[in-house]
């Protein structure tokens, strides 16, 4: 699939850029919406009708409800249609087999699979465009009347495939009055840089050791070697999909847009609710505003809470992908948070070095489960991980990839940051040429580069 590959978004964006540039105004949302058609059908043109219907659906939907404001059965009719629609795609292309697998398990019967691709990005654009329809519903935001404009927001390419997640209240002024200004869009290209940089030269590298240990045989997975490669997937997830998420920021200045932050160094967390306040911070606030709120938050005394936490944290593990190891490792953080909230939050807030320590520990220990999807094998891998085993010498390992795990566990902290906004941004000449070589750098990486696709992309 050509998404696979960073190049192919290299040999798009000049011309992309260079066309939507040279547009007039008025024009500039038509030039977006042609041009992120082009970039998802390049990976994915037997799915482009999907997301045409898509479009027109949640458009009309949106109309609908606008139009018929004072008859709340029709409108709920048109909010029912457009959620049934886009849950509909969702849960066809990507929990089908699931279903279709467990109940053969189940009754003994051997139900047929389905020969079925996961559309790109449909994960993220269902929840984008259902997202739209609920505020339109819920008086929150107008219904968008120029379909261009719409289409426009629905396939924005930079976060199309991978998030941020980004809501129409956030794009909604932006997609009328948005202004090329030249501090923005300097922004952009630094962001951009940033966030390829820690895909190439982070990611894929650490991602490289977690490649070679994954694919060991169990008996030569040692007890610290499993503890390196938790370490080497954790840092490949943050990298690779943080680094997609500046990357898809960066290209919205670009074009003029401020796309919602993504990350915030989710590793210094003290609590696992800290964390996921930091961590694909769009999507947690997606779930709290649009399902957990909606099933009564936290106003409903403690057992409701915690019935509404478990609903949403199933959701959420189920959202990354069909398969058990998912639900597992949602409801491994449901548990956490319960016990946080009944217990453990008074004591983490006062031992606050101790506590990020258990937090990095519990947050390995989840990884795993959302890396491993065999479930016999993921036992296999945590015996491993907590019944001292030998095995495969973990210090070759060690020497071959610690620079980029010390490089990956130093720019998880935000030290460099503290450093940047004092002195760096300070000589725009240095940070210049810093973000000259980190390009240059980067590239020489892809061209030479194996196949190493985002992770996210999968979702």
């Amino acid at each position: 699939m050509v998404f696979s590959s960073l190049l192919f978004l290299f040999r798009f964006l000049p011309i992309a850029l260079l066309i939507y540039y040279l547009m007039p105004r008025k024009g500039k949302n038509f030039a977006l919406l042609v041009l992120s058609m082009i970039f998802y059908a390049w990976g994915e043109v037997r799915y482009l009708p999907i997301m045409v219907v898509s479009i027109l659906v949640d458009y009309f939907c949106g109309q609908g409800i606008k139009r018929w404001g004072q008859k709340p059965a029709l409108r709920r009719m048109f909010l029912i249609f457009s959620m049934v629609l886009n849950l509909g795609m969702l849960f066809f292309f990507k929990y089908t087999n699931f279903f279709l697998e467990n109940i053969s398990a189940i009754t003994g019967l051997a139900l047929p699979q389905l020969s079925l691709t996961l559309p790109l990005g449909i994960s993220f654009y269902t929840f984008q465009t259902m997202s739209y329809t609920i505020d339109v519903y819920r008086g929150k935001v107008e219904a968008e009347d120029n379909i261009i404009d719409f289409g426009a927001f629905v396939v924005l390419f930079p976060q199309l495939i991978a998030g941020p997640i980004v809501k129409y209240s956030d794009v909604a002024y932006e997609l009328k009055h948005r202004q090329m200004e030249t501090g923005r869009m300097a922004e952009g290209v630094r962001l951009f840089i940033m966030g390829l940089a820690s895909k190439v030269l982070i990611a894929n590298n650490v991602g490289a050791l977690w490649t070679e240990i994954e694919g060991l045989s169990m008996t030569d997975i040692s007890t610290p070697l499993a503890w390196l490669g938790a370490l080497a997937f954790s840092l490949q997830i943050y990298f690779d999909f943080s680094g997609y998420s500046l990357m898809a920021i960066g290209l919205g200045k670009l074009l003029g847009f401020d796309f919602p932050q993504n990350f915030n160094y989710p590793y210094i967390s003290p609590s696992i609710t800290d964390f996921w306040r930091r961590w694909h911070m769009t999507l947690s606030s997606w779930f709290r505003e649009y399902l957990y709120i909606p099933l009564g938050g936290n106003r409903e005394g403690k057992w409701k809470t915690y019935r509404n936490m478990l609903i949403v944290w199933a959701a959420t593990g189920f959202w990354h992908g069909a398969s058990w190891n998912f639900v597992l490792w949602g409801l491994f953080f449901f548990v956490m948070l319960v016990l946080e909230k009944a217990w453990l939050a008074p004591h983490m807030a006062r031992h606050q070095g101790i506590s990020r320590v258990w937090v990095l520990f519990l947050l390995l220990c989840s990884w795993m489960l959302f890396a491993i999807t065999d479930l016999g094998r993921l036992g296999e891998y945590f015996t491993r991980m907590f019944v001292p085993q030998g095995g495969g010498n973990w210090l070759y390992y060690l020497r071959n990839y610690g620079v980029s795990l010390i490089l990956g566990c130093v720019l998880s902290v935000p030290v460099l940051k503290k450093f940047y906004d004092k002195w760096l941004c300070r000589h725009r000449w240095v940070e210049t040429v810093l973000l000259g070589g980190l390009l240059t750098l980067s590239v020489a990486y892809l061209v030479d580069a194996t196949y190493n696709p985002f992770l996210y992309f999968r979702f």
